[in-house]
């Protein structure tokens, strides 16, 4: 290995074998990109991107594109907006993360994940000029890197009318800002990453304008004021238009439903849907269908030119089909369990906001297993007042923090009684449900899985919960 790969462990090189055969398989393709930098690894720099954009002819441009970023409700928004441009007969590219149980949830088309015989048809179309890149740049493509070019030449090549494409970290620097979107999408933002991106609210929004660029329209949620003045000087400079909510437009009325909540949102040209029913729990989550219903306004030219309204019938049946997985989704019943992947403090107050609302739990406990580079205590902390107990674990990846770690802040939180430590994710749903259960109000009890996007992730496959 040379000097210069030994100062970078997570740079790859080209192979000197012959290419593999295109039947390899979906694993073998995992097992390629694993050897890439991490996603949770940063490098500042839109040079390795935009050079495989231009060896594979800039597919990014091929089709208009609603571009979404913001710190929680991203992929709930860029899946809502999906259902509703699919109901308005068009044909769709997806591209979120990270993936709840498959890498194929990623890149999805008309609402679906793209299959793994595509998937890996569409890393082995683009590999050689992977690995051109890789020889010219003085870091190799990263993990992200590569699956976002991925998704940009599958839908270019399906073709798709729009392409809805969720940010993975920040906004200026990922990779996924080599879209000139027609609409840019901020969700609330809230402190994450603090690290990479800043440590106060403002900083952070000046990565997350960076996705809205000349002349476009930006739907903005309500945002911290030190992040909504940052925003509003970006759009200043790039002469876009905003659109806020709360203002330009926002959520009326809403009451619990049957399985979900009834909504009357207004819209970019004035008008309101009512009776729009949305099978999401949470106050967050009609705010998400705001943002989408807003952002596809805009897409077909609602709002800053015109009145209107999209056709009723059609936005009622789209959001009514929303799904949401991993995101307050009852997997089980007897007891009721539960999946969320809050992992940051923000989305754990929303997430128990929302199950205070939704749900009658007279005694819930808690499946906590978290990643390593997370506001950990921040998360216990806003989880403490709905958790009878909390049963800390880990899940399998390398980032996940350890469970003795887990444990002590827990402790601090929760205190020693309401703690119980179990490595194994399957035994630590195990024992939260008999500690559920270990009361006299069966009907009330419940368990909560959350923490991670990935513990999700492992937890629905071992209760076998698919799609």
């Amino acid at each position: 290995m040379s000097s210069s790969a030994e100062q970078n462990p997570y740079t790859v090189r080209p192979s000197s074998a012959e290419p593999a055969d295109q039947s390899v398989g979906l694993r073998d393709i995992e097992a390629e990109l694993a050897k890439r930098w991490p996603e949770n690894k940063l490098e500042p720099s839109l040079d390795r991107i935009s050079a495989l954009m231009d060896l594979l002819g800039q597919p990014q441009r091929a089709y208009p594109s609603i571009h979404i970023t913001g710190t929680n409700g991203k992929t709930s928004t860029a899946r809502m907006v999906e259902q509703l441009l699919n109901a308005f007969e068009l044909r769709t590219g997806r591209y979120t993360s990270p993936h709840v149980e498959s890498v194929t949830e990623r890149i999805s088309l008309d609402g679906k994940p793209i299959s793994e015989e595509g998937f890996v048809e569409a890393y082995r179309d683009i590999e050689p000029y992977i690995r051109m890149v890789d020889e010219s740049q003085p870091i190799a493509l990263s993990f992200f890197e590569v699956l976002t070019a991925m998704a940009y030449a599958a839908f270019a090549d399906a073709p798709v009318d729009v392409a809805v494409v969720e940010v993975g970290m920040g906004g200026s620097w990922d990779a996924t800002n080599v879209l000139d979107g027609t609409v840019a999408v901020i969700t609330p933002i809230s402190l994450d990453h603090t690290d990479k991106l800043g440590d106060t609210t403002g900083k952070i929004a000046v990565e997350k304008s960076g996705i809205i660029k000349q002349g476009a329209l930006a739907v903005v949620a309500q945002q911290p004021l030190d992040a909504a003045k940052t925003i509003l000087e970006h759009t200043v400079r790039v002469d876009a238009t905003v659109a806020r909510e709360g203002m330009e437009f926002g959520v009326l009325h809403r009451e619990i439903a049957v399985g979900g909540q009834l909504v009357t949102l207004r819209g970019l040209g004035g008008a309101e849907y009512a009776d729009i029913f949305l099978p999401l729990h949470g106050e967050h989550q009609a705010q998400n269908a705001m943002l989408a219903l807003a952002a596809v306004e805009a897409f077909f030219g609602i709002g800053a030119a015109r009145e209107g309204a999209l056709d009723i019938d059609k936005v009622r049946a789209a959001l009514a089909g929303a799904t949401s997985p991993g995101r307050l989704e009852v997997v089980r019943r007897s007891p009721t369990i539960v999946l969320d992947a809050a992992h940051n403090p923000a989305g754990a107050r929303v997430t128990a906001a929302a199950i205070g609302e939704a749900f009658a739990f007279t005694r819930l406990v808690g499946v906590i297993g978290t990643s390593g580079d997370k506001d950990v205590s921040g998360v216990l902390e806003a989880f403490e007042p709905i958790l009878s107990e909390v049963v800390v674990t880990q899940n399998s990846t390398h980032r996940a923090m350890s469970v003795d770690d887990l444990a002590a802040q827990a402790v601090e939180v929760f205190g020693e009684d309401r703690v119980q430590v179990e490595p194994n994710l399957a035994g630590a749903i195990d024992a939260a449900v008999t500690l559920a259960e270990d009361g006299e109000d069966l009907i009330g009890a419940g368990v909560l899985i959350t923490g991670s996007v990935i513990t999700v992730g492992e937890a629905r496959l071992l209760l076998g919960r698919r799609g």
